[in-house]
């Protein structure tokens, strides 16, 4: 009898996804407990408003830094804190579910560190180019933006695919393409932000780190293109 055990229906998630989706999930639970007065008393109720203030992304704020030249890192850390704020449990549920989607497709073909790269540094980069862009603007908030750097290295990994294969490679466009469509449509109804700038930076900005963090390196991305 064999003792080999039988293949699991599913893949486990990453471990760095589920440590980011347990920051995410984590700091919404805190919001919504004390909004609901579970936590906080009184005070809890205005937690939420008070850490987008602490830590989300004021647009007029990197422009204060040029001009002064002064960085405080306090300043600094808020391109990366807004990430983990949201302004409902709703919004955080959907960007949760967003997030565990793509993080276990980009978790199971790049590495950890790779992974930590196209959330953080594209959201980084989202929230410069929005606030260049739009100095006056609303503030930024919330994981969308590095949603989209991994949305970015989805769409390398399966234009890599469709290149190697000798397929129509604009078909891995069609995700950002359908995505951006759907936020330009709501936000000429709702009259929403500027926002979008923010996460089309990120999905380019995943996109092209993931030349440098393919396994192998660019090297081998070059090397395969070669053959194809």
């Amino acid at each position: 009898m064999s003792e080999n055990s039988p293949p699991k229906a599913f893949n486990p998630m990453p471990p760095v996804v589920m440590a980011l989706f347990g920051l995410i999930a984590g700091t919404e639970l805190l919001f919504t407990f004390a909004g609901s007065g579970i936590l906080g008393d009184t005070d809890g109720v205005g937690w939420r408003y008070a850490a987008i203030e602490s830590y989300g992304v004021n647009t007029a704020l990197l422009g204060w830094m040029v001009e002064n030249n002064q960085y405080p890192l306090e300043h600094l850390a808020r391109f990366v804190s807004f990430s983990f704020l949201h302004s409902s449990m709703i919004n955080a549920a959907v960007a949760c579910a967003l997030f565990l989607a793509m993080g276990k497709m980009v978790g199971t073909a790049f590495s950890a560190v790779a992974v930590l790269m196209f959330f953080f540094i594209s959201a980084a980069a989202g929230a410069i180019c929005y606030s260049i862009a739009v100095p006056e603007g609303e503030w930024l908030f919330g994981s969308f933006t590095g949603i989209y750097g991994l949305i970015g290295a989805y769409t390398f990994m399966v234009w890599v695919s469709l290149r190697v294969q000798n397929a129509p490679q604009g078909q891995a466009f069609y995700l950002i393409a359908v995505l951006m469509g759907v936020q330009l449509g709501f936000g000429m109804i709702l009259g929403d932000n500027d926002s979008w700038i923010a996460d089309l930076t990120a999905f380019v900005t995943g996109f092209i780190l993931s030349f440098f963090f393919v396994p192998g390196g660019l090297g081998s991305i070059l090397s395969l293109f070669r053959k194809s």
